[in-house]
């Protein structure tokens, strides 16, 4: 089926300059299977005659970036290089240093192509870049099933005010793709200028970075679509069917796991969605998360660019009121940054969700959210206990710094939910506490659970 054309946007002004190739920025999706960028840069490739030139930019300061992942994202770097050069395709990969490589890969090309971005950093860089060269530059959205702008033109209020709009669309969206080969495979060689920036071992590039932690995610999340694909080989055919009933138990694996890959673009949602419609009946609420709760983040974050700031501006308006009033309240416990990433609290629930995703690189989905709610319990003021949130999810967590993580913690503070009971420090904003995970579960087994993965890591 020929791209749907909402899907592809020209981001500047200028004219098509037919020169020597095509130029693909890879940056979000890090995969070539169902990649809607790739194929309309090898379509445009293609109808000119000219071979494609794909390139990946590593900035070692990008924000908030911590060794392990870099470690997970250099893994799926090293494969598709593998990959592409099977496959006889120009794929480079560059050390950033500045924006001058841009200038420099667009002198001898004819057009830009990226994937759509939806976090203010990431879109920002993507506008300056267009900007700055002189050619056409077109993002094409390929990380979620259905385009933002498609959806809706403003921020959703929560899950059921985007479904329906959502399920208008999905089907129409959820097969748009045909995967284009460049047929042009002309060898590239690049200019001084450009070669200069060329980083030839990725394991030799990652030992000289250097960070404060050197945290490993390796023996639990292995990076690239080979491992992305076997995940989900695992899910289909082990999980789905008992993925409504047993998800949110902390001590069982039945989550997908998909997160860490979705996150660096290594496999796509919507084959993860085809795959899962081909081989199950019980796909529907595994899609529910997937689609409709995913893209609902990414409604958040590409409408609302002051999701990681005030929480005036993040939470609606009933939320945000409600904790402000209830700011000054006592609490009976105060835990500094610190206190909080090292896993030093009263709660031992707490502790070890903390702990497993300092250890693994992901905390089960469920004890998230009780994870988000005690941080705003215990620290200070709702706005210094936001951040802690943020600040520790991204740092620790291989899908943090993504919409869906920015709104997985915003909901903890209320957003895309409703007013509950009010009580003392939470206001009207839902509340989770050590006697509602007691009376659902087992909790020592989830103790059990992390306790085996600490002796692991000894």
């Amino acid at each position: 089926m020929k791209l749907n054309e909402s899907r592809i946007k020209k981001i500047n002004e200028a004219d098509l300059n037919k020169a020597n190739y095509v130029v693909y920025w890879m940056q979000s999706a890090q995969r070539i299977s169902y990649n809607h960028a790739l194929s309309y840069a090898a379509e445009r490739a293609n109808k000119l005659n000219q071979p494609l030139f794909i390139f990946f930019l590593i900035d070692k300061d990008f924000p908030e970036a911590e060794y392990g992942h870099y470690e997970f994202m250099f893994a799926g770097l090293k494969e598709l290089k593998n990959r592409f050069e099977e496959k006889d395709i120009n794929f480079f990969i560059f050390n950033y240093e500045d924006d001058a490589i841009f200038e420099q890969i667009a002198a001898k090309a004819s057009l830009f192509v990226s994937e759509k971005s939806y976090l203010k950093n990431l879109k920002k860089w993507k506008a300056k870049t267009a900007n700055l060269i002189k050619i056409p530059f077109y993002t094409v959205e390929t990380n979620v099933i259905c385009p933002v702008e498609e959806v809706s033109e403003k921020e959703e209020y929560a899950a059921y005010t985007i479904r329906k709009k959502i399920n208008k669309i999905r089907e129409q969206y959820l097969s748009d793709y045909n995967e284009i080969q460049p047929e042009n495979k002309t060898v590239l060689k690049l200019p001084e200028e450009i070669n200069k920036y060329l980083i030839e071992d990725l394991d030799q590039y990652l030992a000289e970075m250097t960070f404060e932690d050197k945290i490993s995610y390796k023996n639990f999340f292995k990076g690239g679509y080979q491992a992305a694909e076997q995940k989900l080989n695992e899910f289909l055919t082990n999980k789905i069917a008992d993925y409504g009933e047993k998800r949110n138990i902390p001590y069982f694996d039945y989550q997908s796991d998909l997160s860490p890959y979705l996150h660096f673009g290594q496999i796509s949602a919507q084959e993860i969605a085809l795959r899962a419609l081909e081989n199950s009946k019980e796909a529907e609420e595994f899609l529910e998360e997937l689609i409709v709760r995913r893209e609902l983040s990414f409604n958040f974050v590409y409408y609302n660019q002051n999701y990681d700031g005030s929480l005036k501006d993040v939470l609606p308006d009933w939320a945000a009121k409600s904790l402000k009033k209830h700011a000054a309240d006592k609490r009976d416990y105060n835990y500094s940054y610190e206190q909080l990433k090292n896993a030093e609290t009263h709660d031992q629930y707490w502790n070890a969700a903390q702990t497993e995703m300092k250890i693994t690189g992901k905390m089960h989905n469920y004890m998230r959210m009780y994870w988000g709610k005690k941080i705003l319990e215990w620290v200070s003021e709702p706005e210094k206990a936001y951040q802690y949130a943020l600040k520790l999810n991204n740092k620790y967590s291989l899908d943090g710094r993504d919409p869906n993580s920015y709104a997985g913690v915003a909901w903890c503070f209320g957003k895309h939910d409703r007013a509950w009971k009010e009580r003392n420090i939470f206001g009207k904003i839902r509340y989770m506490n050590s006697n509602g995970l007691e009376r659902k579960f087992d909790m020592q087994k989830y103790l059990a659970k992390i306790n085996k993965l600490e002796h692991l890591e000894l």
